[in-house]
């Protein structure tokens, strides 16, 4: 009994250091033991061990409770035998021992329980983004057929839309059996229609012109106002001491960017931004940056001669005359006479003295002011206002194919009088600027190649560092190679209005029309083939000479197409076709004027006279 006990409690032997001194004290305990059971019989002997093992443990207990504090084995010790001693101690220090890989086990344990749970949240989120976006369905014609008769669920067009442009962004991926491109287009085309409110034709030009991604931030730009902005009036001050001012009057502001030396971005404001002092004063005009683009494209240069064609309400024509700093000439053109107070309001208060304000169609104006008389000429022509959207909402139901197709009939019109009335051998000049807040390609890169065609003109670049560059082909339509050099601007990349920029180089006063240009252009002034569009007296001095190479050029095309001696006469009559003298034109003009005033004049006494009589009879 005794050796096993030895055995045991060299087992015990191992680890702590305490545990090694109580191990070493029953090994002492050991010989004395022996003698005790040799000495006295079992009874008498087991007592007295009692009582001796109970004295020597009573002066251990208080060191080992000392040491290790309250030991929840204390009692046990000190109740048991000399055996129960030893298999104590041995119990006690194999449980010690199992104590520290227990509380591995258990720590380990708790570990891998996170881990599982960590993967099973992991695996539950992959298998909820599957089941609702990897395999997103397209709705069928039962549930489309139940939207259409429901009041429209705005949640779940747009998350509808968020998973289409995702699908149609990784399409051999993650698009569904049996469906096309063309049938997530058509879905994502009417769910845009439903939920943004825009008209079928928009749409569709809209989702061809854009990426699916791009789409989406561009109708979202749509949504949101663009920043107010300021241009400085260098008439009258500066911009430092613009935004000093304002600033102190409880404006916001920064400067707008730093292609800009005189735009302010307004952010907020404490007063009215359109009726203070410094307003009043001219010091300043409200106006988007978008605008400033096509006057820094032109970049008129003093002592000029220079056209814009569409002024009201005098933002840009204000803009050109500070850079000019109001020396040469500036003829501010505006067909609807409503217009013409807002743009005469502005030229006054800006302090701009070197501008007259005209009321012509412009495509008359080469007639008024002389062909090839101009330096610079700025169309800002009008459009269909697609860019724009953030400011007139309307534009989204409005606008349809024809009112596209008319617009850019009347551009055309417009392009090429422009040209017609700059002059290729100015010294400074010779610039034509066109730009429209339009993003269809009809209106823009489509009118700049016809008038690639129709006129001896070249584009050169706008001088902005920044824009994208036009289309050369865009759905089946190849344009020029050089219309890279135009300028698009977008409200989600440049965070304003939409806007095309064109800059043409007027080459020579060579212009080339043919019949198909008047069944296209209808109105468009006719002129001889490769004739010089100088002034009337030099074309009746040097009338012979063109006539001539103008005969040639037409009985070698007649020989080469087989033409008629029927063209040639209708030819020969164009030819000698003149335009009315200004003086012709100013006359029946007035006489218009005259007649429309007289008839007017003539509705008025006959409605008062209506009323005199009237009012007679009931008296």
């Amino acid at each position: 009994m005794t050796k096993i006990n030895k055995k045991k409690g060299g087992k015990a032997l191992d680890p702590p250091p305490r545990k090694k001194q109580k191990a070493s004290y029953t090994l002492e305990k050991e010989p004395e033991k022996e003698d005790l059971l040799s000495d006295s019989d079992g009874t008498n002997e087991h007592e007295e061990l009692e009582v001796s093992d109970e004295e020597e443990l009573g002066e251990d207990s208080h060191s080992e409770l000392s040491s290790d504090g309250d030991d929840p084995f204390a009692n046990d010790i000190l109740q048991g035998s000399d055996d129960d001693v030893s298999e104590e101690g041995s119990d006690k220090d194999s449980d010690s021992d199992s104590d520290v890989p227990d509380i591995e086990k258990k720590a380990r344990a708790i570990d891998d329980e996170k881990a599982r749970e960590e993967e099973d949240a992991e695996a539950e989120l992959q298998l909820n983004i599957k089941e609702e976006s990897d395999e997103f369905r397209l709705p069928t014609e039962e549930e489309l057929e139940e939207e259409a008769h429901g009041p429209p669920d705005l949640t779940n067009l747009q998350r509808r839309i968020k998973e289409i442009v995702r699908v149609l962004s990784n399409f051999k991926s993650l698009r569904q059996e049996g469906a096309t491109r063309k049938d997530y287009v058509d879905q994502l085309k009417k769910d845009l229609s439903s939920y943004y409110g825009y008209n079928d034709f928009l749409v569709e030009a809209l989702v061809e012109m854009f990426p699916p991604v791009e789409l989406m931030e561009l109708i979202e730009a749509f949504e949101k106002p663009r920043p107010i902005c300021l241009r400085t009036n260098t008439l009258k001050t500066r911009r430092r001491d613009l935004a000093g001012v304002l600033l102190n009057r409880g404006v916001n502001l920064d400067p707008l960017s730093k292609w800009s030396k005189v735009g302010l971005v307004v952010y907020d404001s404490q007063v009215p931004i359109g009726a203070t002092p410094e307003y009043m004063a001219g010091h300043y005009m409200l106006q988007g940056a978008s605008s400033f683009l096509p006057v820094m494209a032109l970049a008129p240069q003093e002592k000029e001669r220079v056209v814009d064609m569409a002024a009201a309400p005098g933002g840009k024509t204000t803009y050109i005359a500070a850079l000019m700093k109001n020396t040469g000439i500036i003829y501010a053109n505006e067909m609807k006479e409503s217009r013409l107070k807002s743009l005469t309001a502005n030229v006054h208060r800006m302090g701009v003295t070197n501008t007259i304000i005209c009321n012509y169609d412009g495509r008359e104006l080469p007639k008024v002011l002389g062909n090839n008389s101009i330096d610079r000429v700025l169309l800002d022509a009008p459009c269909s206002g697609t860019g724009v959207i953030s400011k007139d909402e309307s534009v989204k139901t409005s606008k349809n194919a024809l009112d596209i197709q008319n617009c850019a009939h009347l551009q055309k019109q417009l392009i090429l009088a422009a040209i017609d009335a700059v002059d290729a051998n100015s010294k400074s000049g010779g610039y034509i600027v066109y730009s429209t807040c339009s993003i269809m390609v009809a209106e823009n890169e489509a009118v700049i190649d016809y008038a690639l065609k129709k006129r001896d003109v070249k584009l050169v670049p706008c001088g902005l560092d920044f824009g994208r560059p036009g289309f050369i082909s865009f759905r089946g339509q190849h344009f020029h190679p050089t219309l890279d050099k135009t300028r698009r601007f977008y409200p989600h990349v440049h965070n304003m209005d939409g806007f095309f920029v064109a800059k043409l180089k007027k080459v020579s006063n060579m212009k080339q029309t043919t019949t198909q240009e008047t069944e296209t252009l209808g109105e468009v002034e006719d002129a001889p083939e490769l004739t010089e569009s100088n002034d009337q007296n030099n074309i009746e001095e040097d009338g012979p000479k063109y006539q001539k190479k103008s005969v040639v050029l037409k009985e070698k095309k007649q020989l080469n197409n087989g033409h008629t001696g029927e063209k040639a006469s209708v030819n020969e009559k164009r030819q000698k076709r003149k335009f009315p003298s200004r003086e012709e034109i100013a006359k029946a003009r007035e006489e218009k004027r005259q007649a429309l005033r007289e008839a007017s004049s003539k509705v008025k006494t006959e409605s008062s006279r209506g009323k005199k009589r009237k009012g007679q009879g009931k008296s």
